[in-house]
């Protein structure tokens, strides 16, 4: 018998997201949604351990290669699972998952309407008492290296343009959703390049 490595069990999962399973606010056989998925980086482990789970992205290209990894590691779910959507118009059904997870996805908002109805829409599909994770660029720890474009939308010291949070607006968001948090703000700024912060909620 052929021992995986944790390379294997784990992908190249978010070290946040890998947090709240070391935490056990995470655990089969909860319903999971990736919304704005990619290749599935952070999904290896939930596909090898019995989660469901669902998963969108704008790309065509990023839903095939999460189509395959899930053919190999978990080949009973459904090919259904997998659509081809953006967040902010996800077609599947109110209170319909356990944990919704937003890696990377916020920051790319055109603007504070887009980035709300996206927040929105994952808010709407969490089941109460459900986990909502996200991990998204921040102004935090860089307000002096960042360049106005328009809103909330600035230019990082690494040349991208992102739509940016800070605390203020998370809090505010929460409290308007009716979101209780399970982790403290924590940010992790890269120096010279990006600033990424944590927004962990449980829905109430």
């Amino acid at each position: 018998m052929t021992q995986l490595n944790l390379q294997d069990w784990f992908g190249s999962i978010d070290i946040y997201l890998f947090d709240q399973l070391l935490k056990e606010r995470i655990a089969p056989p909860m319903k999971v949604l990736d919304a704005g998925c990619g290749n599935g980086r952070n999904l290896s482990y939930f596909f090898r351990t019995g989660f469901e789970v669902c998963a969108v992205d704008e790309s065509p290209e990023a839903i095939t290669q999460t189509k395959q990894l899930a053919a190999e590691l978990a080949p009973g779910l459904p090919a259904d699972n997998f659509r081809v959507e953006p967040v902010e118009a996800l077609s599947f059904a109110d209170a319909d998952f356990d944990l919704v997870i937003s890696s990377a996805v916020l920051h790319f908002a055109r603007n504070e309407e887009h980035w709300l109805s996206m927040v929105r829409e994952m808010w709407r599909v969490l089941r109460p008492g459900g986990l909502f994770f996200a991990r998204l660029a921040s102004t935090v720890g860089i307000e002096d290296q960042i360049e106005p474009i328009d809103g909330r939308r600035y230019r990082l010291p690494d040349g991208s343009v992102r739509f940016l949070v800070d605390e203020r607006m998370l809090s505010a968001t929460s409290e308007l959703l009716g979101g209780q948090w399970l982790e403290p703000f924590k940010t992790v700024v890269v120096h010279n390049l990006r600033s990424m912060s944590n927004w962990v909620l449980r829905k109430n």
